[in-house]
Parts: C-alpha cells; sequence; structure tokens
C-alpha cells in the first residue's frame, strides 16, 4: 500500500489546470497544464490498495492500479511504467481519452472523490518517454511467419505490437496517408497531440512492425491477393459505418456526418494538405449544429468554436443527465452523469429532450435551420410533447449520433462474397472465442467484431486477438490474453 493515511489525509481530487479558455481557443494544443508532480505524488498515496480492486473490474485491460500507484507514490517511475506496460501497450492514449471506468469503480468512491487513475496514468507515461525509458522491444528471433494487420487504430496497432513481440513479421495496413485511424484524423489535437502517437509509431518500427498506409485493402489489394500473401490476417477495421438521420432534408448542403467535418479539420490543425473528397469545412461566422451529445459531438463543438462559430448548439434526444450517481446506477458501475468536458467549457449550449423532425433549407438548397419537437422519454420510446415545436437556426449541420458497424464495401464483402465471411446479427464480423472468423486464418478484432465501443476496450481486444493468432500460428502462446470477444462491459 502507498501511504497508509493517504485517504484520510488528502480526500480530494487534484487534477492540472486546464488553459485559460480565451487562450486555448486561439491554437490546437492540449488543453491541460503541466502537473504538480506533489500533487500527482498525493493522489497516489491515496489508492487504498484493496483487497478486492474493483477498478480491476472497471478497466477492460486489468489495469494493474494499485501497484502503479503505489510506485508513484514511492517515485518510482521507472518500476511504475514497467507495471503499466504488462497490461497496456498505449497508456498515453488512454490516460487522455479514455473516459475512465476505474475511476467510477474505485472503492474510495463509494463515500470520497475517487483516486484520479488516469491523470495518474497519463503521468507515468508521459515522465517515461521524457526520461527515456520507453524503448523498442524487438523480438530475439523471427518465427518466420507473416501477419498482415488491416486497420491502424487502437486494436490494430496493438495486435501488431504484440505479434511483432513474438517474432512474426507483421505488416500493418491503413487507407489513410498517415498511421493511426481515428487516432490520427479523428480525434482533435486539443484533445490528444499527435506526437505522442507519432513517437509510439517510431517505437513500433524499430522493433520490425511494417507500417503500410496509403493502402485501401479491398481495392488496391484484394482480399484474396491479401490471404494468399500472409499467414493471417487481422480485420481491425473499425466500425466506420455512421448513424444517419433520414429526415426531410437531409439532403441540403451544410448537413454532414462529424467525420466528414473532423478529419479536414484536423488536417488544418496539423498543418497538412487537405485529400481529394474531404475538403475543409469551416464553421467561421456560422450558427453551428450538433446532433448527438456523446465525445464525437464535443469533439465537433471544440472544433467550431476554433475556427470562429457564431454558435454552437449541441442537441440531444435524452433528457440531461443527474449530476450525482443514481440509485439505479450504484456502485461500482459507470454511471451516466451531466459531464462538462473541456469542449463544453469553452462554449456553446446544450440542449436535452429534443428531437429533429426536418431540415430546413433555403432558395439555393442550404440548411438554414432545422425543426425541432420536445420528446418525453418512457418506457424505451420517445413521445413528441405537443405544442413544443420550435425552429433553430444553423447554416452548418454536424451529425455525431455514432456508428452502426464496419463498412461493409470493399473488403468486407468481398471476404463474404468470395470466401464465406460470417456476419452477426448486427452487421458485425462474427467470430469465436479465440476472434477468429469463419475464414481460415483470418482473425476480428475490436469495433470490428465488437461494435462501437472504447478505446481501452480496442486495445484489450488487440492484445488478446494477438494471443490467439500467435497460438493458431505456432501452437501455444506466452502473450497475454486480458478478454475473450464475449466479454461485455459491466460498468458501461
Amino acid at each position: 500500500m502507498a501511504d497508509p493515511k493517504g485517504f484520510l489525509t488528502s480526500r480530494e481530487r487534484e487534477l492540472p489546470a486546464r488553459r485559460p479558455v480565451q487562450l486555448r481557443l486561439l491554437d490546437w494544443r492540449e488543453v491541460y497544464e503541466p502537473g504538480d508532480p506533489a500533487a500527482l505524488q498525493r493522489q497516489a498515496g491515496r489508492c487504498m490498495d484493496c483487497g478486492i480492486p474493483f477498478c480491476h473490474n472497471g478497466c477492460p485491460l486489468g489495469n494493474l492500479i494499485p501497484e502503479w500507484n503505489d510506485l508513484t507514490w514511492r517515485q518510482d517511475m521507472y518500476a511504475a511504467v514497467e507495471r503499466l506496460h504488462a497490461t497496456n501497450n498505449f497508456p498515453e492514449f488512454t490516460g487522455r481519452l479514455c473516459p475512465a471506468p476505474c475511476e467510477s469503480a474505485c472503492v474510495l468512491g463509494i463515500n470520497q472523490p475517487p483516486v484520479t487513475i488516469k491523470q495518474v496514468e497519463v503521468s507515468i507515461i508521459d515522465a517515461a518517454f521524457a526520461a527515456g525509458h520507453v524503448v523498442p522491444k524487438p523480438p530475439e528471433r523471427l518465427s518466420g511467419k507473416t501477419v498482415a494487420v488491416v486497420g491502424s487504430g487502437p486494436a490494430g496497432l496493438a495486435a501488431a505490437q504484440q505479434l511483432t513481440r513474438a517474432g512474426h513479421t507483421v505488416a500493418v495496413y491503413e487507407r489513410a496517408d498517415k498511421i493511426g485511424g481515428l487516432l490520427r484524423y479523428g480525434i482533435p489535437e486539443f484533445k490528444m497531440e499527435k506526437h505522442h502517437l507519432d513517437r509510439r509509431l517510431a517505437q513500433m518500427e524499430a522493433e520490425g512492425t511494417r507500417l503500410r498506409p496509403g493502402v485501401d485493402v479491398g481495392r488496391d489489394i484484394t482480399a484474396k491477393a491479401l490471404r494468399d500473401r500472409y499467414d493471417a490476417v487481422v480485420l481491425a477495421i473499425g466500425a466506420t459505418d455512421w448513424r444517419d438521420l433520414p429526415v426531410p432534408g437531409r439532403e441540403l448542403d451544410g448537413v454532414l456526418q462529424a467525420m466528414q467535418y473532423l478529419p479536414p479539420a484536423n488536417r488544418f490543425a496539423l498543418g497538412e494538405d487537405q485529400v481529394e473528397g474531404q475538403p475543409l469545412i469551416s464553421a467561421e461566422g456560422l450558427d453551428v449544429v450538433i446532433i448527438g451529445g456523446g465525445d464525437t459531438g464535443a469533439d465537433c463543438l471544440g472544433t467550431a468554436l476554433r475556427q470562429g462559430a457564431r454558435s454552437v448548439t449541441q442537441l440531444e434526444i435524452m433528457p440531461r443527465p443527474p449530476e450525482e450517481r443514481p440509485g439505479a446506477q450504484p456502485w461500482p458501475t459507470y454511471p451516466m452523469l451531466y459531464r462538462v468536458s473541456s469542449a463544453h467549457e469553452e462554449g456553446g449550449e446544450r440542449v436535452y429532450a429534443v428531437q429533429t423532425q426536418a431540415f430546413l433549407g433555403d432558395e439555393d438548397g442550404r440548411v438554414r435551420g432545422l425543426h425541432l419537437v420536445e420528446v418525453e422519454f418512457s418506457g424505451g420510446t420517445f413521445t413528441p410533447v405537443p405544442g413544443s415545436d420550435r425552429e433553430l437556426p444553423a447554416q452548418l449541420v454536424l451529425l455525431a449520433m455514432g456508428f452502426v458497424g464496419p463498412q461493409r464495401e470493399g473488403l468486407v464483402q468481398q471476404l463474404v462474397d468470395e470466401a464465406g465471411l460470417d456476419l452477426d446479427a448486427r452487421g458485425n464480423i462474427a467470430r469465436d472465442e479465440s476472434y477468429a472468423t469463419s475464414v481460415a486464418g483470418v482473425f476480428a478484432a475490436g469495433d470490428a467484431g465488437r461494435g462501437q465501443s472504447l478505446i481501452v476496450w480496442a486495445i484489450a481486444e488487440g492484445r488478446a486477438c494477438a494471443a490467439a493468432v500467435d497460438r493458431w500460428l505456432t501452437g501455444s502462446t506466452v502473450l497475454p490474453a486480458p478478454i475473450s470477444p464475449s466479454a461485455r462491459p459491466l460498468t458501461i
């Protein structure tokens, strides 16, 4: 245990300060100021090293949280990062992007604010990189086996790094011009600066992982050619088929999916050239409406504010969540609470319990507003409130309502037609308990098989899938397998 009296002497959470709103809206840098090492040590010392650490249950990766809290309190950062890497390939990603279900499951959180687990995690890995403790770990010998990983998001990169370290020759294919998937162009710079991604990719390349950006598998290389070239294939293509809103006026100019808006904006923030078919859409001087109250909607909000939007309104069909844990969601479950992200802190209005009936256009075919109605949620259905109709001005509407599964066109359809790939009832890639699909030698990990989920689930599935592939190739494995594909979150 770190500090036996830490949870008694330090009863409050301490987090790094966010930069002033007016200052951070002038750039695309991350929003947090550098942290105080003394505050970090106090927070790590609040960990009680519980006999049953429910934070483990809250984390799909099974992170050894009490152990690296203790090591952080003792200021043994080298040992702390070793324990962190024992279960998580990319703590610099999860420490910035994960909603931290581990904190909701913290035993201290029953009657006190929980330990700032996520902040301890990201501080450990950032200090380790700064001190040169994160070094390549190439395999001692090669197996002679080859693996193709399709998709370079967190699931694909985790699978690739594990398989490379097991001695296999691994190539990661990505259709975008740079590796990273949604980590690269879906996540705004103000949430995670891309140098964190680039330094990890440099480690992977030094270990022997071969990165192949700009290759659209299913178009530039067929599924059959890929299977013929490699001993095994891992499909980590994510769930990129976005959910649409088929109401009158959907065809109007200015009504876009979030992922038609965010990637070009992120390229601009990074100083990169735009690519064909992805024009930069600026919110400058516009009334922007975002439909969807989740993280992607908040990313759109922060981006639009930095572009100089006149106003931004974020709509959510569900009622506003409570600010305190409701009785129906007791500890250690992950409660649905009213949360204020850094983007919400920067401006805009959040409107709950409303439904879009139609998009309204002008004579030029551009969107000019939305027809809204308030709704009541009961018994799983939404009922319009009579007399609550109103119009909301908008010249740019962004649909951030999540994703319904992997893209069917191209690679998946080729595997279905030519190799008999099975899909589940939701359109995800079906796989067994060893992540194997119905096609011999083809495995699926992450959102492509699970459906849209959290970054920690993607990394956990990538690691577990790598162990299954290693076992299939060699007959045994020493790689850890944290979860099975049938695992479902107990806290989300």
